[in-house]
């Protein structure tokens, strides 16, 4: 059994399962934002010349690109950076501990998509079918 779950295609199977989720996830926050979609009541007012509007301008154009896993390298080292500011920004400033200032979830997306800066996209991804390596 061991062997089956560690085999290569397996591993990137679950590597492109798990980018297109985080990106769905910030996709979802950026179409909350711009598009009013789903409907947050914290989204209600974002404007496009704030730093919120700017941020789910971010999150709905590269939750997209990390979804279709197209140029996942550079738009996951740019996610990584963005969500590091989201957290110093707007949680460490409410406390030290991610549990109390609630920026576990910045904190988790912010190395998640350092991951994906090493890691890429996986076989399911436009940049593998680009290279030719598409499963």
């Amino acid at each position: 059994m061991d062997s089956v779950l560690s085999s290569p295609r397996v591993v990137q199977s679950i590597q492109s399962i798990v980018r297109i989720y985080i990106g769905l996830s910030l996709l979802e926050h950026g179409t909350g934002k711009i598009l009013g979609f789903p409907a947050v009541p914290a989204f209600a007012h974002v404007q496009l010349d704030t730093l919120a509007g700017a941020g789910g301008l971010i999150e709905l154009i590269g939750g997209l690109l990390f979804v279709l896993g197209l140029f996942t390298r550079p738009v996951a080292f740019i996610l990584s950076g963005f969500t590091a500011v989201a957290y110093f920004m707007v949680h460490a400033p409410q406390g030290f501990y991610p549990v109390v200032n609630g920026g576990e979830l910045a904190a988790v997306y912010c190395f998640i998509f350092l991951y994906f800066v090493f890691a890429g996209a996986g076989p399911w991804s436009l940049d593998a079918l680009r290279q030719g390596k598409a499963a």
